[in-house]
């Protein structure tokens, strides 16, 4: 056969064992050193059967070059041996780092013939007598390696599982801790003999289920030497501490043999800022006084592994009792949320969705779920106190805290995403959690995992499944078992019981368990298809509910609109099929009184929450046209006015869902926007919703009130913050009413006709409903209460010209036309606006007389008790503080300059600052305390249902405001200080320039 030929079949045999360069491997394969061994196809066959055979036959060569003797005795043994041979090529075709170590030491590769006759399954006393012989860091990183060798041996060909390897990994850490500490203690004998020390496994490393490169998190505690009891602590602690150090660098430093693995201790009490070693009283008087809910969770896992024994297990014994009474602890809901959260926000940007530890569906998602579950229910039940993340998920389905089908899925995911992981760090012997994007990487990893046939794409196929798997599953762990224990479908299962639902939902953060039980009762138990639907629903809604302020209040909310809708066949539909409907409920109905309210009042309104577009404002010109047809299509004016209250609270609704599940962030330009942006839109919805209800109002009125012919035209000027477009959910419609009589009319008549048109229209807005009251407010006018309800144009006129005073020229700056006769809205405009606007300013007493106003009114309006410093309308720095300075410069120079003719006060403040009126740097502080106080009105309101200028007094209330102002759980108190921060520096400003400037 010619030479060409023969090179065509090897290439193919090849290609067909999985080599992806076989150009280079029918190089190395001609060499010498290979070329008679690889002749009779064993170890082709072996190569290719290698999760990449190609970094295999690099491997071996590079061993075969390294051997001292000459690789005759290697080769040969190879070739006799399969065992061998399959756990050999196994370690080099999947870990480069390994194929590096055997490189150096090209002699360890009999580690693994040893292996043939050891114990398969060896345990840490097997692993501490392997590296006996190391004696300084560089002999401990050999002896480390070449049991780590045979580790992965095993791990690789199948010989031990997930669960085993993990747990023979921590034991070679617990070993190498062992050994690191004797050569510390060798090296400081003085040390060693003034002090007992102990060091605590923590986290992987503890619970006996370590990765192949992992920090080794440790605990270290220490006591004075047996005789010397009562002496003083310190020279035992700082023996120890020196001795711990030393241990700490013969793992982490990096020598001519690398290092071995960081050794982390600062899951110790304070952290990195706490000393390095404490004896175990104070060690305890830490846990029982200052530590966080997450610490006990990392309790969970610890045992002693090095050092004194004895101490070690004093110290697990004492502090056993502490982590299993931390879900009695005050803040334990708001912690676990917090936790949750932390897991949520820990995620590198970019790289979620390669994420294999923290991405969604993650191995953390497993992790957290299975430890909060045995803080929960471990206190009572002893057997699901496992250090183990699978034993303890076995358990927990054991005893019915998880559904079998559950924990058989999530276990079967986490071992898929442990394995992967494990592989993926082997292959360079470095930290990492994310998954390969590299083809090559990729299919080396699916065939290490056993996929051969199309590797990359059945690889990420079964990625994908387990972390949809886990995503799914990790909200049921929680709230399945609650839904079957107050449902009992299955007689024969063993189920959560009722005290252990109670605690589930106590630690979810429900203050009345025993009424939540019976809601899912209600909404969850029989066998009609509604029922099953709340079951697939209720576990994703009670996760929710469970991260809000008050999960009571939500679960409540969703019985309630259930009862109402549950025969509307759409509705369970919708929440089922439209998954941002149901997770937008969960949110509106958690968040406080007045949205619920408003759905509760008109259910059928759930229907925006599944649309896309559902939750954007409605432009003023289509909802003043619904309206006004509504209004006309009325039978009575209460029936016409009764319409337009009723399309008022579906919009009231939309916006405040809207508002609570941040629809409005998402059309800021840039997330440096909000939350002015989203400020501005619902302040612009709720101008909208309010005018164009007075404008039907006005309607209904004229229909009711006016003659035959039309007397006179009116116009509905608003003033203050609905003028401004500012309003808030509790603010009251600010207006002034003006009356224009037609040609001929006289004007007696066209007063009274306007005055009976005006009364009705309040009348009809006022009479009692289910709908949310719209209170009109007209004592800007005037005169105040003691003027006529409505003026002609002319009696405007002639008022202003005679008797207007100063505070109503500051008014009438946020006058603006909203309802009636467009025209004379216009007219009323011009003619107001040389009052608001005057030239050349207002005179020095003018000014005076607007900071005696303002002082007597921060003297004389505040409430009795209130705090000055929490009032966000009258206090220091609140609302009016802010306004009255932006209306005094309008006043001032709104003549001279156009942009500051606005009767908004963000776009006033930012003209003044343009214009040089004003510092930015105290505009940008003035403009920060508006928008605080103005959201904080907003969130009081959202979360009461009813206005208040304070912060609420009750504590959960308190809490949902602050959720609301996107503060985290717990931090009630910083959002506070952060107001009067705020409020302070803003008011420092406003002192400069209103009182002073």
């Amino acid at each position: 056969m010619p030479v060409g030929g023969r090179k065509d079949s090897r290439f193919g045999q090849l290609l067909r064992r999985g080599f992806t360069d076989p150009t280079a491997a029918g190089r190395l394969l001609d060499d010498p050193v290979l070329r008679a061994a690889a002749a009779d196809g064993v170890l082709l066959d072996a190569l290719g059967a290698t999760a990449d055979p190609d970094l295999a036959l690099r491997g071996l060569a590079r061993l075969a070059e390294a051997q001292s003797r000459g690789p005759a005795l290697l080769l040969d043994t190879l070739a006799a041996a399969k065992p061998l041979r399959d756990r050999l090529l196994a370690v080099l075709g999947a870990s480069e780092g390994l194929a590096d170590h055997l490189a150096r030491h090209p002699d360890d590769w009999q580690s693994l013939v040893a292996f043939e006759t050891a114990d398969l399954h060896p345990g840490t006393q097997e692993f501490e007598a392997a590296l006996a012989p190391a004696a300084d860091a560089d002999a401990l990183r050999v002896h480390y390696r070449r049991a780590l060798l045979t580790i992965a041996a095993r791990d690789i060909t199948g010989t031990t599982g997930f669960a085993e390897t993990a747990a023979e990994l921590a034991d070679l850490a617990t070993a190498t801790l062992r050994t690191a500490l004797r050569i510390a203690a060798d090296a400081a004998p003085e040390d060693a003999a003034r002090c007992r020390l102990a060091v605590i496994g923590m986290g992987k490393c503890g619970g006996r289920e370590l990765n192949y490169v992992s920090d080794v998190d440790v605990i270290f505690v220490a006591e004075p030497a047996e005789g010397t009891e009562g002496a003083d602590e310190g020279p035992a602690l700082q023996a120890a501490t020196r001795l711990a150090a030393h241990m700490m660098r013969l793992c982490s430093e990096t020598t001519a043999e690398g290092t071995i693995w960081p050794v982390d201790a600062n899951l110790r009490p304070e952290g990195r800022n706490g000393p390095l070693v404490r004896t175990l009283s104070s060690h305890l008087a830490y846990y029982r006084r200052w530590a966080k809910t997450w610490e006990f969770q990392a309790l969970l896992k610890a045992r002693p592994v090095a050092g004194d024994a004895a101490l070690g297990d004093d110290y697990c014994a004492a502090v056993a009792p502490l982590v299993w009474q931390a879900v009695e602890r005050e803040n334990f809901v708001p912690d676990v949320q917090q936790m949750r959260r932390r897991v949520e926000e820990s995620i590198p940007a970019g790289q979620a969705e390669r994420e294999l530890k923290l991405g969604p569906g993650g191995l953390r998602d497993v992790e957290f779920a299975v430890q909060l579950l045995q803080l929960v229910h471990g206190r009572t039940d002893t057997s699901l106190r496992a250090a183990t993340t699978l034993d303890a998920l076995g358990a927990l389905a054991a005893g019915g805290y998880v559904g079998r089908q559950d924990a058989g899925s999530l276990d079967a995911s986490y071992r898929f995403l442990r394995t992967a992981e494990h592989r993926i760090q082997l292959y360079r012997l470095r930290r990492t959690h994310l998954m390969p994007t590299d083809d090559a990487d990729l299919r080396r990893l699916g065939r290490s995992l056993g996929f051969t046939g199309e590797p990359v794409h059945e690889l990420t196929a079964a990625w994908r499944r387990h972390t949809a798997v886990v995503r799914r599953l990790h909200e049921k762990l929680f709230y399945r078992p609650l839904l079957d224990a107050v449902a009992r479908l299955d007689a024969g299962q063993v189920g959560l019981g009722q005290d252990a639902a109670r605690e589930r939902l106590v630690a979810l953060g429900y203050a009345d368990p025993v009424a939540a039980l019976r809601h899912l009762g209600a909404l969850a138990s029989g066998v009609s298809r509604k029922a099953a639907i709340q079951r697939t629903l209720l576990p994703v809604l009670l996760d929710r509910f469970a991260d809000s302020a008050d999960p009571d209040a939500g679960l409540l909310g969703f019985r309630k609109v259930s009862d109402a809708l549950g025969t509307s066949p759409w509705y369970l539909r919708l929440l089922r099929d439209e998954g941002a409907a149901a997770e937008n409920l969960a949110r509106v109905l958690s968040a406080g009184r007045l949205a619920p309210d408003l759905l509760l009042r008109a259910p059928e309104a759930v229907a925006l929450l599944g649309d896309p577009a559902g939750l954007a404002p409605r432009p003023l010109p289509a909802l003043g046209q619904e309206i006004q047809a509504a209004v006309r299509r009325a039978d009575t004016p209460e029936g016409a006015v009764a319409a337009a209250r009723g399309v008022r609270r579906r919009e009231l609704f939309r916006t405040a869902a809207a508002d609570i599940v941040g629809a409005y962030a998402t059309g800021a330009s840039s997330a440096d926007e909000a939350p002015g942006p989203v400020l501005d839109r619902v302040g612009d919805a709720l101008t909208d919703i309010n005018a164009a209800t007075v404008a039907g109002a006005l309607t209904a009125a004229f229909a009711a009130r006016a003659e035959a012919e039309p007397l006179t035209r009116i116009a509905v000027i608003a003033m203050g913050r609905f003028g401004g477009h500012e309003l808030s959910y509790g603010s009251d419609a600010d207006v002034l009413f003006v009356h224009d009589p037609l040609p001929g009319v006289p004007e007696q008549r066209a007063a009274e006709a306007a005055f009976a048109i005006v009364n009705e229209m309040i009348r009809l807005l006022q009479l009692p409903s289910v709908d949310p009251p719209l209170l009109v407010d007209a004592d800007l006018r005037p005169e105040g209460r003691s003027g006529p309800l409505v003026r002609s144009l002319a009696s405007f006129a002639a008022y202003y010209r005679r008797w207007s005073l100063t505070w109503e020229s500051q008014a009438l700056l946020r006058a603006q036309p909203v309802a009636g006769d467009a025209d004379l809205g216009e007219r009323f405009i011009g003619l107001i606006d040389p009052l608001r606007h005057p030239p050349g300013g207002p005179a020095e007493d003018a000014v005076r007389e607007i900071r005696r106003l303002k002082a007597r009114m921060e003297a004389e309006r505040m409430p009795r008790g209130a705090d000055p410093t929490t009032h966000t309308k009258l206090g220091r720095g609140g609302l009016s503080d802010i306004e009255w300075t932006v209306q005094l410069l309008q006043l001032r120079h709104a003549h001279e300059l156009p942009a500051l003719r606005t009767t908004r006060t963000r776009r006033a403040l930012a003209a003044a600052a343009a214009a040089g009126l004003l510092d930015a740097a105290d505009a940008e502080v003035l403009d920060e305390a508006w928008l605080l106080a103005s959201r904080v009105r907003n969130a009081v309101m959202l979360v009461r249902g009813r206005p208040q200028d304070t912060f609420p007094a009750d504590t959960r209330e308190s809490a949902a405001v602050a959720r609301y102002l996107g503060y985290e759980p717990g931090e009630v108190g910083r959002m506070l200080d952060d107001y009067r921060r705020t409020t302070r520096r803003a008011r420092a400003v406003v002192e400069r320039l209103f009182y002073e400037g």
